[in-house]
């Protein structure tokens, strides 16, 4: 601690030893829960989800599954696929769903479901129903995207690297993908977001597909497990509903 005036602060190394302290703090909380759900049995799930699918696809999985197994327990939550895999390699998650596979040794990873990145405006846009957009061209749209660590924006800084494109103009970076979606019907920019996230968007009218010339960059969701988790009742479930039914997105 460091006296300021009449208060009292803390120094550099108090503010470093305070934020590990928060970190163990989470991490006993984390761990006791999970010591609780053992005592309970084993009628529950942990599931972590990336943002864009958590807020495009994860409520009508839910609920179906809910209506399908009554007796069993979901609790999710969202975060980005690093911190995820971390989560599922330390025994703190179940089950994932990302948009990159992880690289763990001890997750095992399934093929969920195709997708896109695909370039994206509203009806204000003057790229609005226009034809092939040529590549090159893509140096000097005006782009809203998600931020550096979103599993959407890592894929499509690799794919336009391989084109040798290393920037585009990026005037704002946005936590929502929902958001950027509102943000893309009412103003002036562009986005690259998941085909799954804007399907409803772009049926409706409301934002429209600009194809580029040369360029689709498509990728893979998966479904992560840890090897340990291999009989657990509740993911098998929750897999076999993935399995059956393509999720509705919105």
């Amino acid at each position: 601690m460091q006296r300021k005036g009449r208060r009292l602060g803390l120094t550099p190394a108090g503010e470093r030893v305070y934020a590990f302290a928060r970190l163990a703090l989470d991490h006993q909380t984390s761990l006791l829960d999970d010591l609780a759900s053992l005592r309970v049995g084993q009628n529950k799930l942990r599931l972590e989800v990336t943002s864009a699918i958590g807020e495009h696809m994860l409520p009508d999985l839910l609920l179906r599954f809910a209506d399908l197994y009554p007796e069993f327990r979901i609790e999710s939550r969202m975060g980005y696929t690093r911190r995820i895999q971390t989560r599922l390699a330390t025994g703190l998650s179940d089950l994932a769903l990302l948009e990159l596979a992880p690289d763990h040794p001890d997750i095992l990873v399934q093929k969920w479901l195709d997708d896109e990145l695909v370039l994206v405006c509203g009806p204000v846009h003057p790229l609005w129903a226009s034809g092939l957009l040529p590549v090159e061209e893509l140096r000097r749209l005006s782009y809203v995207l998600r931020e550096p660590r979103a599993s959407m924006r890592v894929t499509l800084e690799r794919a336009l690297a391989d084109i040798g494109i290393d920037q585009i103009p990026i005037t704002m970076e946005v936590g929502s993908t929902d958001t950027i979606v509102e943000m893309l019907q009412r103003g002036k920019h562009v986005s690259f977001l998941p085909r799954f996230a804007v399907e409803e968007a772009l049926a409706a009218g409301s934002l429209y597909h600009i194809k580029i010339q040369g360029l689709r960059i498509n990728r893979t969701l998966w479904i992560a497990r840890t090897r340990s988790n291999l009989n657990n009742a509740v993911s098998e479930a929750f897999i076999q509903l993935l399995r059956d039914k393509k999720p509705m997105t919105g």
